[in-house]
């Protein structure tokens, strides 16, 4: 440790190459205070101090803490040389719309604008660039908040996972108490977009790169696309499509060998996924509608702005869009334009459609529910509106990010989920399932900021994965 007065600082940083974000851990030492400071390089990070009963006992516990750090991988460091990482924002260009109005049944302002949301058979989420993310109640009620670090990029869904993507450049899991980071995305990579399947995350970004890590936050593969501005990607079983200022492009989802290309007229700034289909929304104001097996041209479908964002039904029945001049839009399969409305709270940065209704998150920082029904259509576009409900989030309270663990007893262990281990090979730390009637050499996907080599937590479920491996959800619990 080098001495500064009384105080003794130890700083140490992780930098993988590939697959990770760098951080930094400093341990300060000043009499019987230890202060630990920890996150990503270039941020402040968060601290805690504890006390000790003598300034022998401090520094035994700042060596042990700075033992585990450098078995996993963290070296010294001088602060300051590494910087904060690159973060692009979407400009945001929106003007109002001359259509009428849309049947908004509820409206939720969010308090910055959105591009994050996602909708299940229960709840629609929306996430915005202060770092807050909010979940709702098909009615409209809000049910929970949390609160990352940064922006939030995106909300995506893995079966029964919901992930946030972070301008921090982390993705959390959003399916416990408290949001816990699943994977971190090296700090070279400026992230534009994200997608998620069966545990493989694919990451696009501001060069029209596109990498992908495992379960694991291990690196798989990554390309270099003929265009930049990767605000597409969408990830299946068999690829991974991005779309850039060239267009689409579809990659083997294992090895990443590039499959196809599409061109499109204008740069792609958002894109959708069906089982056989990909959609991709344009600068130009067309959306394009593709075949996933070769790219080829299904359908085009014709918007009279720059298409910020597109979704369609299930059925394949209707497709939408949202353009920058705070209108929505919804086609026929077959490229008929069957209406125009306008938002009246800003351009949809990102849509989502289920059961007759379409979920909007806009420029203006807004969750919007709009009825897709064709009744309710018709009748907005006679200008009969349904009176639109003014949500506020009231006293739910924003839960933060972070790596605290409950602790529980042997005696509360019983029955109460899934026992796991944390064990260190080699420079990283793994988990395995302790519990009987599971395969001990399987790896779970984990929280990476819980993990403490020894340790064993209790979790809530734990899922197998298709591809040989188990996924925490729900729930975890350190055991004393």
């Amino acid at each position: 440790m080098s001495t500064q007065a009384a105080e003794q600082v130890s700083y140490l940083e992780l930098s993988e190459e590939q697959g990770s974000a760098h951080k930094f851990y400093e341990v300060r030492q000043a009499g019987t205070e230890l202060t630990i400071t920890y996150g990503r390089i270039g941020e402040s990070g968060q601290s805690r101090t504890t006390s000790y009963p003598t300034a022998e006992k401090a520094g035994a516990a700042a060596t042990k803490k700075l033992g585990e750090k450098i078995r996993k991988g963290y070296a010294p460091a001088q602060r300051g040389v590494r910087q904060r990482r690159a973060v692009t924002r979407r400009e945001i260009a929106s003007t109002r719309s001359t259509a009428r109005q849309a049947p908004v049944l509820w409206r939720f302002r969010s308090g910055a604008p959105a591009f994050g949301i996602f909708v299940s058979e229960e709840h629609a989420w929306v996430g915005n660039q202060a770092g807050d993310v909010y979940m709702l109640g098909h009615d409209g009620e809000v049910t929970a908040r949390f609160g990352l670090p940064d922006g939030v990029k995106c909300i995506v869904a893995d079966d029964y996972w919901i992930y946030a993507g972070c301008d921090d450049g982390r993705v959390y899991d959003l399916g416990g108490k408290v949001p816990r980071v699943a994977y971190e995305i090296a700090s070279d990579v400026d992230i534009y977009w994200l997608d998620i399947h069966d545990g493989v995350l694919g990451v696009s970004d501001a060069q029209g790169g596109i990498t992908t890590v495992d379960h694991e936050d291990e690196f798989q593969w990554r390309r270099s696309a003929s265009g930049s501005g990767g605000w597409m990607v969408r990830c299946d079983a068999d690829g991974v499509y991005q779309g850039h200022s060239a267009g689409v492009t579809r990659y083997a989802a294992r090895g990443g060998e590039q499959l196809w290309q599409t061109r499109t007229e204008g740069s792609v700034l958002f894109g959708w996924q069906e089982r056989t289909e990909v959609f991709a929304g344009t600068s130009r104001g067309w959306v394009y509608r593709l075949a996933k097996s070769d790219g080829a041209e299904l359908t085009r479908f014709r918007c009279d702005a720059a298409v910020y964002s597109c979704a369609a039904s299930p059925d394949g029945k209707y497709v939408f869009a949202g353009d920058s001049a705070s209108s929505v839009y919804c086609f026929a399969a077959d490229g008929t334009r069957l209406w125009k409305l306008g938002t009246g709270c800003g351009s949809a940065f990102s849509m989502q459609y289920r059961d007759e209704r379409l979920y909007l998150v806009t420029t203006d920082g807004s969750l919007a529910c709009l009825d897709a029904s064709e009744g309710a259509v018709r009748e907005a576009q006679d200008g009969r509106l349904p009176q639109t409900a003014d949500i506020k989030a009231g006293a739910v309270q924003r839960v933060a990010a972070g790596s605290e663990v409950e602790w529980v007893g042997a005696e509360g262990a019983v029955g109460a989920g899934i026992e796991v281990e944390c064990v260190q090979e080699g420079a990283r730390t793994r988990i395995r399932v302790v519990s009987s009637g599971y395969d001990p050499s399987w790896r779970v996907q984990f929280p990476k900021d819980i993990r403490v080599p020894g340790a064993r937590y209790l979790v809530a479920e734990v899922h197998a994965s298709g591809a040989g491996f188990y996924r925490a959800r729900g729930e975890i619990r350190r055991l004393r």
